[in-house]
């Protein structure tokens, strides 16, 4: 066997549908858009929500809620991802382990167990994070935020 001896298998490919080529492909004339109208003109594309010049519906719809401006977004870690790592933890030496996004602020919660001694800087803690972490013997430091 040699590269020019192989196929798709049989009935696996398709021809492409080609438009506008006469009465008997059966795609001729009209080439599959009908008669008239806005679709069936070259260049046609429609906007994304377009209802042919009817009210859309996000805009027939009430606006709700509001977006909190004051609102501090925190990249989260817990205690059992602290586990595998050694020594001191920062949100620098996290962002170097891929854990969290860079210049990201940092809260530590407390799900699952810890039993090494760290040094853990963050600029939040939670209640059982700062227990656990203190508990193994390491310490908390919280950063500004």
């Amino acid at each position: 066997m040699k590269l020019h001896d192989l196929s798709p298998a049989k009935g696996s490919t398709k021809a492409k549908k080609r438009i506008g080529r006469g009465p008997g492909s059966g795609t001729g004339k009209t080439a599959g858009k009908g008669h008239k109208g806005q679709r069936s003109r070259s260049g046609f594309s429609r906007r994304m929500g377009f209802e042919g010049g009817q009210m859309p519906l996000v805009r027939r719809l009430p606006k709700r809620g509001f977006t909190n401006i004051f609102r501090v977004e925190y990249a989260v870690i817990n205690v059992r991802d602290l586990a595998d790592l050694e020594g001191e933890v920062s949100p620098e030496s996290l962002a170097d382990h891929g854990m969290i996004k860079r210049g990201r602020l940092l809260k530590v919660l407390g799900d699952g167990e810890l039993e090494k001694k760290l040094v853990v800087k963050a600029h939040k803690f939670s209640k059982s994070a700062r227990e656990k972490i203190e508990k193994a013997g390491g310490s908390c430091e919280e950063l500004d935020s």
